[in-house]
């Protein structure tokens, strides 16, 4: 099998998406207004907490990671373990954050705006890389069977 373009697309958006939250902690309270991490978070930043940067490196990790297995599924990097479930999870996170407007119209309408919006369109298209490459590649992501003994001699 060749590499999944999918798989590929997604990676290169979660890698592309860790990059932003590491410039937004150097860009500081104002980048994490603009980037709708909150008030509070940007009131933090400018006072000099680490608490917005150590969440906002952890986020960043984990969209690297996520970068990682997408990566991997797509044959750019080796195999990395419990490869179809991490990416069904990852597709799965990205698509009910996607969805989270949806709730949120129902449970608290004043807190839908432009970037609500937005952010929910641009992680729709991260999960449907996701999800997509998954069902492509579904057979070659299958956990690898090891040999038995009895098989090898």
């Amino acid at each position: 099998m060749r590499n999944n373009r999918w798989l590929l697309a997604g990676g290169v958006l979660s890698a592309l998406a860790a990059a932003l939250h590491v410039a937004v902690i150097f860009g500081g309270g104002d980048w994490y207004r603009f980037f709708g991490a909150g008030e509070a978070m940007a009131r933090a930043a400018e006072a000099g907490s680490l608490r917005p940067a150590l969440i906002t490196a952890g986020v960043a990790a984990g969209l690297l990671v996520w970068a990682l297995y997408a990566f991997s599924g797509a044959r750019v990097l080796p195999r990395l373990p419990l490869l179809r479930t991490g990416l069904i999870l990852i597709s799965a996170v990205y698509l009910l954050r996607a969805l989270a407007p949806a709730l949120l119209l129902i449970l608290r309408p004043e807190l839908i705006d432009a970037f609500v919006v937005w952010s929910s369109l641009i992680v729709l298209v991260y999960g449907l890389c996701y999800a997509i490459g998954v069902c492509t590649a579904w057979r070659d992501l299958a956990p690898r069977r090891r040999e038995s003994s009895a098989q090898r001699a």
